[in-house]
């Protein structure tokens, strides 16, 4: 069921991406630094879109490491304190009344 859901989001998703590049036909000349292109528009758009994303990957990765490093780390001291604990409950108690 969730197979036919999935496939179902995902041609309507292609189905909206075509009607978005139909509807938004037109040549639009996109300049940068290096020189200038004529290109669709919706092609332009899902372009900038697609920069955008990327810049923002980019730009939250030193964030990601930070998050990830410390997880290990976190991970580890759990480790260590787990073995401790153990330890602690196999030495036997000794009542000295």
């Amino acid at each position: 069921m969730a197979k036919l859901i999935y496939t179902v989001f995902i041609l309507v998703v292609i189905l909206l991406g075509v009607i978005f590049a139909v509807l938004n036909a037109e040549s639009v000349q996109l300049n940068y630094y290096f020189g200038s292109q004529l290109l669709p528009l919706s092609l332009a758009i899902v372009l900038s879109m697609m920069v955008g994303a990327i810049l923002g990957v980019l730009a939250s990765i030193k964030l990601i490491l930070r998050s990830r490093r410390e997880i290990v780390r976190l991970r580890k001291a759990s480790e260590i304190a787990e073995k401790e604990i153990a330890n602690l409950r196999a030495i036997p108690i000794k009542n000295t009344h």
